[in-house]
């Protein structure tokens, strides 16, 4: 979810540029509601490439959807991924032009091979800038980080959530690694100090779990009723400020303007934009983009103090 959000705001700039061009998005169908009732995007293209790790014979089910979207005669298809599977997915979609990043610049760099015009940025630079200018350059678009800091809000939700406190906070408590979760216990020791209603977010049953903990610990947090992404949209645009991990979910908040803190362990501080309203803490350790550390708990031994001054700046 985190990708798709970091490449959406490239959306802006393409249709400031070419206001009269149609953009289509193809997306696994999971995700589909983070791209819904985005004005720039005129068709969203479902697929379900994950389903093949159940069943191979997908693969034919796929085939034809993709085939189908072909018969759509697209000028370019832009592959933003930059992954092997992404890759051919374009170049089945096929196009007068497959774009993409250059072998230097993504971890599978066998995909470069499917494109014909080829983007080179650092695979270790600003992942935003990174989307933005495979996004952008092959369609002959320049933007600067300036530009992206001041950007406009780019996800819309058509859900509404009744009930709401005017004023409350959201934890986002998960993530897809259990390295990159920060302590329950501090969360609690935040909302405690912050003294403000707060929701949390959770999305597996271990989450939930946690966050039952967690609410009989705070007479601060309630839990937030599990709800469709179109929904969570919803709320967190309403919400004050967002503490959480690195995942989907904290990154929304950054796409709907919303001021945020994005706690970091074993994940660079470059896959977000730090702006005067969207922050970041990082624990003490090194991280090797092209390498990862899923052994690296470095995220518990953040203070929450540090996070609970930044928030009271935010407030104010």
């Amino acid at each position: 979810m985190g990708d798709i959000i970091h490449a959406m705001v490239a959306l802006q700039f393409i249709k400031k540029a070419l206001p009269h061009s149609r953009i289509d998005w193809v997306v696994e169908g999971a995700f589909v509601n983070v791209l819904k009732n985005n004005p720039h995007i005129d068709n969203i293209l479902p697929i379900n490439l994950k389903s093949l790790k159940k069943r191979k014979s997908e693969i034919f089910t796929q085939y034809k959807i993709l085939k189908t979207y072909s018969k759509n005669n697209y000028d370019i298809v832009i592959d933003a991924q930059g992954l092997l599977k992404s890759a051919i997915v374009a170049k089945i979609i096929g196009a007068k032009v497959v774009a993409g990043f250059d072998k230097e610049s993504i971890r599978e760099g066998i995909a470069s091979l499917f494109y014909d015009k080829k983007v080179s940025i650092a695979y270790d630079a600003n992942t935003i800038d990174r989307n933005v200018a495979v996004l952008c350059e092959p369609l002959g678009i320049k933007v600067s980080s300036e530009e992206i800091v001041k950007k406009e809000k780019f996800l819309f939700a058509s859900s509404h959530a009744p009930n709401l406190p005017e004023t409350f906070n959201i934890f986002v408590i998960g993530s897809t690694w259990e390295s990159r979760n920060y302590p329950k216990e501090k969360f609690v020791e935040i909302a405690e100090a912050l003294k403000r209603e707060t929701y949390i977010v959770w999305g597996s049953d271990e989450e939930h779990k946690k966050a039952l903990w967690m609410q009989e610990q705070s007479e601060f947090l309630r839990i937030l009723p599990r709800g469709s992404l179109d929904e969570l949209k919803y709320v967190i645009s309403k919400c004050a400020l967002l503490i959480g991990n690195d995942t989907g979910p904290t990154h929304m908040a950054w796409g709907l303007n919303v001021p945020s803190i994005t706690i970091f362990g074993p994940t660079p501080t470059n896959r977000v934009y730090i702006t005067p309203i969207n922050r970041v803490v990082k624990s003490s350790s090194t991280v090797n983009h092209y390498k990862l550390d899923k052994n690296d708990f470095s995220i518990q031994e953040i203070e929450s103090d540090e996070i609970i001054q930044i928030a009271k700046e935010l407030f104010h």
